[in-house]
């Protein structure tokens, strides 16, 4: 969580620091889109939400193989002395096919998708490939959203309710994903806390678990 609330801060600091009227948010890896959201709950500016999709899927000797812990995995039979070098670093390469973040259900594409669920995400986007070419046609709409969101005065304390944090929690018990976002919705403390709406639904979330298929 220290990472997390390093960068909520430093976002906050530079959305403060500068004459603007609206944000988009640009975010990854795993603690990346919690962070921005909570420098963005804090500022409460109009903002909007952009992440980058996770990497394609890859295949090694004929499997599927997913970023992340199979990586661990070939590096443990490399440890044991039952993978070459050069084949670990061949099955390596076949689980990262292209840029971006895991495409594993882990703590970015789980974020990513609460994003979207929260509603300061554009519907849809989440879970694009990196490299889908609907990706560029979301960052232009992401554009021409904030916009209209800054004339609407549309903020951030207006679209994370305790609604939109129970959506949230849903989305993110569906899929059985990593528990790592359950951590990552906790605010820290005040001020950021204040418009870090986790706090309200905190309580109501073994009900909004139920409510998970």
């Amino acid at each position: 969580m220290l990472y997390r609330n390093l960068l909520a801060m430093e976002a906050e600091e530079l959305m403060r620091a500068n004459p603007l009227d609206g944000v988009v948010l640009l975010s990854g890896c795993d603690k990346t889109t919690p962070g921005l959201l909570m420098a963005a709950s804090s500022v409460d500016l109009p903002a909007i939400m952009v992440t980058g999709g996770p990497m394609l899927n890859g295949k090694y000797r004929g499997r599927d193989v997913g970023s992340g812990t199979q990586v661990w995995r070939f590096e443990a039979e490399l440890a044991a002395g039952r993978m070459p070098q050069e084949e670990c670093h061949f099955a390596e390469s076949c689980t990262a096919r292209s840029g971006r973040h895991c495409m594993t259900m882990g703590t970015a594409s789980t974020m990513a998708s609460m994003a979207e669920a929260l509603g300061m995400q554009l519907p849809c986007s989440a879970s694009w490939p990196a490299v889908d070419s609907r990706r560029y046609e979301t960052a232009q709409r992401a554009g021409q959203r904030i916009v209209a969101m800054v004339e609407e005065d549309l903020r951030p304390s207006q679209i994370m309710t305790r609604e939109a944090f129970e959506c949230a929690s849903v989305t993110a018990g569906c899929p059985a994903p990593a528990s790592a976002p359950w951590c990552s919705m906790c605010p820290p403390s005040p001020p950021s806390a204040a418009r870090w709406r986790w706090c309200a639904t905190a309580t109501g979330s073994p009900w909004t678990s139920r409510r998970a298929p």
